[in-house]
């Protein structure tokens, strides 16, 4: 009783055509393809998480006393997505009495200061005023 090995396994070719349909999906999908995704991702995901405040940044809105109105946030906001579509990656945004320093790329509040602190900006990168 002889056993036809040859039939139960695929065949070079057939193992080689597999390969070669992954290939042309995987030159189909090119770089530039999936950056594209992934920066539509992010914006999305900025869309629907909003700016966040980092514990540093809460600290200092509490212990300055710093209260914004509906208005002032909304414009802050404004004053990050006019940042990232400049391509700034950490900016100063100043909304009237108040500056905040914003890690635009991770959409993330990093510190407030009032009129009466020191207003020296360090490793920033451009502002808004809004």
């Amino acid at each position: 009783m002889a056993i036809d090995v040859l039939n139960r396994f695929p065949s070079v070719p057939q193992i080689s055509g597999v390969n070669s349909k992954e290939n042309n999906i995987k030159r189909e999908t090119s770089d530039s393809n999936i950056r594209s995704f992934e920066t539509i991702f992010r914006e999305k995901q900025k869309e629907n998480e909003g700016l966040k405040i980092s514990k540093h940044a809460n600290e200092r809105i509490i212990s300055r006393n710093i209260n914004l109105t509906d208005d002032q946030w909304e414009r802050l906001n404004t004053g990050v997505k006019k940042a990232e579509m400049k391509g700034i990656k950490e900016s100063l945004v100043m909304v009237d009495d108040f500056a905040f320093i914003v890690n635009v790329d991770k959409n993330t509040l990093i510190t407030a200061v009032d009129e009466n602190e020191d207003r020296v900006f360090t490793n920033i990168d451009g502002a808004v005023i809004v």
